[in-house]
């Protein structure tokens, strides 16, 4: 990047800024990409693991952001990412039969309306109480009185973002993590490109661009903040908190979804295992350290609290195998509560040659993604394309729905049964060739991690593919074991850090640090997970090693053009 003049520059490896980036490079533009920690390490991998119109935008009577939200979810479900994302059943107990029917049912119709023939199965479904509790065996007895059937998308957030990013890598973008940047490049009152800090190596280096499009997320306003004077808006960070448990500890068919007196409450069936729901989320203020917000005993007992409302037999801490906290970026505003807060989104230019873009929901990250680039590109000189973006399928996506009929073969080259085949379809799509071909070069890599479902392959794969760089990337996100067992990944740590050393250049020294900082790491975390409010868990949290927190380098004079 800094050796020639890019046309755009995306600030942010989340799922806005990977958009971005693709779109970007996809109208023919030179693309950098750069971000400070890995690939959708800070909102991007903390999700819901949904993609949805939002039911609670219907009660706000934002239908314009809802039908824009279907469509994206029919887009992403049918023609961008079908490897990745799937639909998922709902069911809305009823608890007070006459008044939830009424209102959940006139919702769920709309969205039926606003989202017509696009993404999911079927149409909504109104049950009786036989059957609903058919359909959801574990439900309080005396507390459930029937219920309404519907679909939504689901998919594993982490991955959908980094295969953005290497997307646009495959078609010509350069991206980095680990490179942070920590000031803007001016020329006569205009932003001409970022100096960057390469956290890997600590050189410091001037990448120059026509144009630069902020899309930090949470960071937004620390990267605002850079250019000195007023801002436009400011970001008001809400932190969610979900909880991950054996598949076996609530009986029921499909995933489920009640309200709250703050919010709602999804029991979400795992995107990444068929062993686990996924449970939460909490909406509320956060104002500590944002590479690291950190869920409170509080936050853990009130989402225990909403879900055993339901349950004929109550989950505990004991049943809970991870726990996982992430901020949305919402564009403050006069409510004192963060979940009356906007989920629109906004595409500024404050000064020339930068576009910021904040607030939007996962959802509808492709929107976002034009929006910024069109306002980046509207005076650039010469013709540029239009947006293609709806037509272009994430690497994977191509061939996918044809090799999937093809398992039985895919189970006899791997050498795998077919829960694992469907666990690779289910990462890889129709890259699943790349990883057969590594497994042939090395078959060794054909055996499963430990007592994991992942293969070997698909840890070094990672590295070599998937552009992870620390322990910490792997096991947070590349894979989810991180939150998978109790044991939270710190019993496979070494295996991996020793399989992928050869591919990171790693020594014994190297190893050893990576996985004592994960472990570290994970320690902390359980920690704070027992604290009672969010500044005594910041604190633990902040205070554990970071592998890429580690660098403080003296800024020297910066590589440039």
């Amino acid at each position: 990047m800094a050796r020639t003049e890019l046309d755009v520059l995306v600030i942010g490896a989340g799922v806005v800024g990977a958009g971005a980036a693709l779109d970007a490079v996809t109208r023919g533009l030179t693309v950098g990409l750069v971000e400070a920690r890995d690939y959708a390490s800070g909102t991007s991998s903390r999700s819901s693991k949904l993609i949805h119109g939002g039911l609670r935008y219907l009660k706000q009577l934002n239908f314009r952001l809802v039908f824009e939200a279907l469509r994206e979810r029919s887009l992403i479900l049918d023609t961008l990412a079908p490897h990745l994302a799937k639909p998922v059943e709902f069911v809305y107990p009823l608890e007070r039969p006459g008044l939830d029917r009424a209102w959940v049912g006139a919702g769920v119709g709309v969205y039926d309306v606003l989202g017509a023939g696009r993404g999911v199965p079927q149409h909504h479904r109104h049950l009786g109480k036989r059957t609903t509790l058919a359909r959801f065996p574990g439900a309080k007895r005396g507390a459930v009185y029937g219920g309404v059937s519907f679909y939504e998308g689901q998919l594993d957030d982490a991955r959908h973002t980094m295969m953005l990013s290497r997307t646009a890598a495959s078609h010509g973008a350069l991206v980095a993590s680990s490179a942070r940047v920590i000031d803007f490049l001016r020329e006569d009152g205009r932003v001409v490109g970022a100096l960057v800090h390469d956290l890997e190596s600590g050189r410091h280096l001037e990448v120059r661009a026509k144009r630069v499009i902020n899309a930090a997320g949470p960071w937004t306003d620390e990267i605002q903040d850079m250019l000195g004077g007023p801002s436009q808006f400011r970001i008001r960070t809400s932190k969610g908190v979900h909880i991950v448990v054996p598949r076996d500890r609530i009986d029921s068919e499909t995933g489920l979804i009640t309200e709250t007196e703050k919010s709602l409450l999804f029991v979400i069936p795992c995107p990444w295992s068929d062993e686990h729901w996924v449970i939460g989320t909490t909406d509320t203020d956060w104002d500590h350290d944002l590479a690291h917000p950190a869920a409170t005993r509080a936050d853990i007992d009130y989402i225990l609290a909403q879900v055993n409302r339901l349950l004929e037999t109550p989950i505990g801490h004991d049943d809970i195998v991870g726990v996982y906290a992430g901020l949305r970026p919402l564009l403050a505003g006069n409510s004192e509560s963060t979940s009356a807060l906007s989920r629109e989104h906004t595409v500024v230019n404050p000064v020339p040659g930068l576009v910021i873009v904040a607030g939007g929901k996962y959802t509808t990250y492709r929107v976002m993604a034009k929006d910024a680039v069109d306002l980046a590109v509207a005076d650039l000189p010469g013709r540029v394309a239009r947006s293609c973006t709806e037509r272009v399928p994430l690497i994977g996506a191509h061939g996918y729905r044809e090799l999937s009929l093809s398992r039985v073969r895919l189970a006899e080259e791997f050498g795998v049964d077919m829960a694992t085949v469907e666990h690779l379809l289910g990462r890889y799509g129709s890259a699943v060739a790349e990883l057969r071909d590594l497994i042939a070069a090395h078959p060794e890599l054909g055996a499963p991690l430990g007592n994991s479902r992942y293969l070997k392959a698909e840890i070094v794969y990672a590295v070599t593919h998937e552009g992870a760089l620390h322990l910490d990337d792997i096991l947070a996100r590349r894979t989810r074991l991180s939150v998978e067992t109790g044991a939270r990944g710190m019993d496979t740590a070494a295996e991996v850090a020793k399989l992928v050393a050869p591919h990171l250049a790693w020594d014994d020294a190297q190893i050893a640090r990576e996985v004592e900082t994960y472990l570290a790491r994970v320690e902390a975390e359980l920690r704070s997970n027992m604290q009672p409010d969010d500044a005594a868990a910041d604190a633990i949290r902040v205070a554990a090693p970071d592998s890429r927190g580690a660098f403080d380098f003296p800024i020297e004079d910066p590589v440039s053009v």
